[in-house]
């Protein structure tokens, strides 16, 4: 099984290698993806320890984050970025999951707009 892109129903959104974005760190504006490399915890969905988010390196990506070293509440997620929701608006790969999810589309390309 790759792990290009998948889905985390617990946050509510793209992972993978194959899915560009920003660090959740706050204030954080490194573009990394939404790989194992990055995934607070090193496992998908971050394991039994991590949160699951996505940091680069300086903040514990693929080990723990700040947060979850300490114990504390995950941080809040970052929204998808610009250059992740223009391809999956636009991408003739995409077109079906454009058909089936109208509403979630004509939300997504508010966000894009915004």
């Amino acid at each position: 099984m790759g792990w290009a892109i998948g889905y985390d129903s617990n946050w509510q959104r793209d992972i993978g290698y194959g899915v560009p974005c920003i660090c959740d760190y706050p204030k954080c504006n490194k573009k990394i993806d939404r790989g194992i490399s990055y995934v607070c915890g090193g496992e998908p969905y971050g394991g039994e320890e991590g949160c699951g988010l996505y940091f680069c390196l300086n903040h514990g990506g693929g080990r723990l984050c700040p947060r979850c070293l300490e114990g504390k509440e995950p941080f809040k997620p970052k929204k998808d970025i610009k250059e992740w929701i223009d391809f999956k608006m636009t991408d003739p790969s995409w077109a079906e999951w454009r058909k089936e999810n109208p509403f979630t589309c004509s939300l997504v390309s508010n966000q894009r707009n915004n």
